[in-house]
């Protein structure tokens, strides 16, 4: 039976359709993006996301340009991705995601805790 490959977005390779990764790049979204919120499918011409409402463009944590929400900065390439602290989860989330969206655990480290959620009482 044939199969049909289709091109990862951020190398061109060609890779099976049913890949969760690129084998070249690495990249867990060969054929698409989505928000790191909430896992709608989003494109890099949204400035929000059209399920949550969560902004698209962020300040990279590394450079502080302004950088579409996806794997690595577009401006100084670094990764934006974090893992998850849990050791039976470990997945990978959006560097300023609160909470692991897949098992829930909280993504803020206990010592910054208590200086976060005291910013977050200012900046609302």
């Amino acid at each position: 039976m044939a199969t049909y490959k289709q091109p990862c977005i951020h190398c061109g390779t060609f890779i099976e359709r049913s890949s969760n990764f690129c084998p070249k790049c690495g990249s867990n979204s060969p054929f698409g993006y989505s928000c790191p919120s909430c896992g709608q499918s989003i494109e890099k011409e949204q400035k929000r996301c059209s399920s949550c409402g969560r902004d698209l463009y962020v300040n990279c944590p590394h450079c502080g340009k302004l950088t579409f929400v996806q794997e690595k900065c577009e401006v100084c390439g670094k990764s934006l991705i974090k893992i998850c602290g849990n050791r039976r989860c470990g997945a990978e989330q959006f560097f300023d995601l609160v909470k692991c969206t897949a098992c829930g655990k909280s993504l803020i480290p206990e010592t910054e805790k208590k200086g976060f959620f005291k910013r977050k009482k200012q900046d609302d």
